[in-house]
């Protein structure tokens, strides 16, 4: 079965952020990802994963103004020193975490602005922070996310993706694919695990159930099948664990159980 990490973003929110910790370790995680760890010093965090024998295996490198909407800067023009500048101290943290994947938001592409524009803005600073990731052994991503969650977003299509990772050429550079995200813009998500993830060009997967991004097991997909064509591709990555639980955290962890994590 894959190797599952605990989002504390969106899991275990009946507890503060620091206590998420101990709450995933207890229920048999081993790993931890998150949005942004920007709000603690990275030594608190650091301690807080040893703490709990967990090890961080992604986060998001700034997004520049969140509250006000902003889903990352990478291809806004004119903000190229606020990307590098904000890569640079997600890399800083990576190296005290221990964290082997950062993933770089797009951004959002407004009403008649020049997509062309904003793409080569985009591939700009992708080139850049791969080179710089590169001799800190991290991993920069790229993730597709849906219309529906996140209008108006550059980048919503694997293809799209796949075809940027490819244009750069940089080896850790690479796609974060949520099956989420894709089943709700794409679908056929089984062809979609069988064709991308034997390219060597997915770094990470996550999950969360269709449509309402509950528990896995609940809404479309047929998470535990999914689970096995992952496995057959031999897929050695970790699985993101990137929903809402509809109560209690822990309660709704069955599918977990069942999947054998």
């Amino acid at each position: 079965m894959p190797r599952f990490a605990a989002n504390l973003s969106m899991m275990y929110v009946e507890h503060a952020f620091p206590d998420r910790f101990a709450a995933a370790a207890a229920d048999g995680f081993t790993a931890v990802e998150y949005l942004f760890p920007y709000a603690y010093p990275a030594d608190r965090l650091r301690g807080l994963l040893d703490a709990n024998g967990l090890r961080q295996v992604l986060f998001n490198a700034p997004p520049g103004d969140f509250e006000s909407g902003e889903r990352g800067v990478a291809s806004l023009p004119g903000r190229e020193a606020e990307f590098r500048g904000g890569f640079r101290r997600a890399l800083d943290y990576a190296d005290t975490l221990e964290c082997p994947r950062v993933h770089v938001m797009a951004g959002i592409l407004p009403p008649g602005a020049d997509r062309a524009d904003r793409l080569t803005v985009y591939r700009g600073n992708l080139t850049w922070a791969a080179e710089q990731a590169r001799g800190r052994g991290v991993d920069v991503l790229i993730e597709p996310i849906n219309q529906r969650d996140m209008p108006g977003y550059l980048l919503s299509l694997q293809d799209d993706a796949h075809r940027i990772v490819e244009e750069i050429g940089a080896s850790n550079l690479k796609v974060q694919l949520d099956l989420y995200h894709c089943q709700i813009t794409e679908g056929d998500v089984t062809v979609r695990l069988r064709s991308d993830l034997p390219t060597g060009r997915v770094g990470h997967l996550q999950i969360a159930g269709v449509p309402d991004r509950h528990e896995p097991d609940s809404g479309e997909l047929a998470i535990g099948y999914l689970f096995g064509v992952i496995d057959d591709t031999g897929f050695d990555g970790w699985v993101g664990c990137e929903y809402h639980p509809a109560a209690a955290t822990s309660a709704g962890l069955g599918w977990l159980r069942t999947a054998g994590g």
